[in-house]
């Protein structure tokens, strides 16, 4: 009987020591998984920004005069090497208020991102599929300067949202279902930022600003029609529920969006007498937003801030960059 127990206890003994070297051995294989490569970890909402064409804020020199297979094949190259890494800092898309208030010497501005005022939007990025958006240009198709004085052109979504921000991150080849917006603002205030600032997106088609300075209009492809697009910067404000039809009006925006797009506008550094709209510069006659827009409420919002070109709708000449490294 002491013989049996004896051997009972030996073997219990064997088996919580198979199991204790089981668990440990499975816990080292689990680790390993977990840290190869990191792949298995949380990626950071804001990661340093990568060498991409979306990193880049030099401008073309002129339009592509390559074949249409040729330009084809560098837009799915880009597009391939943006959804490699997706992510960026928010300062690609406007700088911080102190590095702004240096430069133009309006004095000090804190880390908040206020102007003049307490307000501060909520501020989210959202990459768009690069087919959307495209390169600033220096010259137009026929050799002459399109880096005209920066335009500030509002729009509305004609929809949620999500449903903007959607087809602008779908994939188009068709150049005539390319577009986008620079950023566009939520009924809850939020501004979301699509594409750089500097880069130029598809807002408008077939367009002119008539100013100071008479007609304006680059014309960057030759199957189009001149645009404004090469010296704009295109904001949109989320239309409510009941304008998401063809109606002429609707209930209007939200007191957020006016507050957050006269913050925004200010950080453009934009002159009132170039802010402008879609159906003010559209030449199709088909365009009527942003429908039921108070100037007046947007103009009394934007007066108390100072400008500043904390949002750099220039591009950088290619013959002024610099090659030199850093010491």
């Amino acid at each position: 009987m002491k013989r049996r127990f004896l051997t009972s206890i030996v073997l219990l003994a064997l088996c919580l020591t198979t199991l204790i070297v089981v668990i440990a051995s499975r816990a080292q294989v689990v680790e390993a998984e977990s840290s190869d490569s990191g792949l298995q970890r949380p990626v950071p909402l804001v990661a340093p920004p990568t060498v991409d064409l979306l990193a880049s804020t030099a401008c073309a020199v002129q339009p592509d005069k390559g074949s249409e297979k040729a330009r084809r094949q560098a837009m799915l190259d880009r597009r391939a090497r943006l959804l490699a890494s997706r992510s960026t800092l928010i300062t690609r898309f406007r700088q911080a208020p102190v590095v702004a208030a240096a430069q133009t010497g309006e004095g000090s501005a804190s880390d908040s991102g206020t102007t003049n005022t307490g307000y501060v939007p909520r501020e989210e990025i959202a990459l768009i599929d690069p087919t959307n958006y495209g390169d600033r240009y220096l010259f137009d198709i026929n050799g002459q300067p399109a880096d005209l004085e920066p335009l500030v052109v509002l729009h509305e979504t004609v929809g949620s949202a999500s449903s903007a921000i959607s087809l602008f991150q779908t994939f188009h080849l068709n150049d005539d279902d390319q577009a986008s917006y620079h950023t566009l603002i939520k009924r809850d205030g939020t501004l979301v930022y699509l594409v750089p600032p500097d880069k130029r997106a598809f807002g408008a088609g077939n367009s002119v600003f008539v100013g100071a300075n008479g007609p304006e209009a680059v014309k960057t492809n030759p199957s189009f029609p001149p645009s404004v697009n090469n010296f704009a910067y295109h904001i949109s404000l989320e239309s409510p529920y009941d304008g998401n039809s063809n109606g002429y009006t609707h209930s209007g925006y939200t007191q957020a969006q006016y507050q957050s797009l006269a913050w925004l506008v200010a950080k453009t550094g934009v002159a009132d007498e170039r802010i402008t709209t879609h159906k003010a510069v559209d030449r199709s006659h088909t365009r009527i937003d942003p429908r039921s827009f108070s100037d007046a409420r947007f103009f009394s919002l934007l007066r108390p801030y100072s400008r500043t070109p904390e949002i750099a709708i220039r591009c950088t000449n290619p013959a002024d960059l610099t090659t030199t490294p850093s010491q």
